[in-house]
């Protein structure tokens, strides 16, 4: 199971998650608080994340990453992105 790591307020979480899982939705299974004002269906960017480790263990950007602006290397929506292999990920805070 790949381990994903969160970054909340400059601390870091490691949990596990099922490959194939949004960020989103394993952060929602550990009762970590990732934002998603949409519900998780890429319509705005709460959930908006920069990835520090493990970008090549996410699934590719999608088109509504790209539809949101969000086209950096870096950054994913925890919502659109799959994890496939361990992660880190700093959430962003509004």
């Amino acid at each position: 199971m790949p381990k994903v790591t969160y970054i909340i307020n400059g601390e870091p979480v490691t949990v596990e998650g099922k490959e194939g899982e949004t960020l989103l939705q394993i952060a929602l299974d550990h009762d970590i608080v990732m934002e998603h004002a949409c519900g998780g269906n890429g319509f705005c960017t709460t959930c908006l994340c920069k990835v520090k480790e493990g970008a090549d263990h996410l699934s590719p950007r999608n088109d509504r990453e790209e539809n949101m602006g969000v086209t950096e290397d870096a950054e994913r929506l925890g919502c659109q992105a799959q994890v496939q292999g361990d992660t880190t990920v700093e959430v962003v805070e509004y």
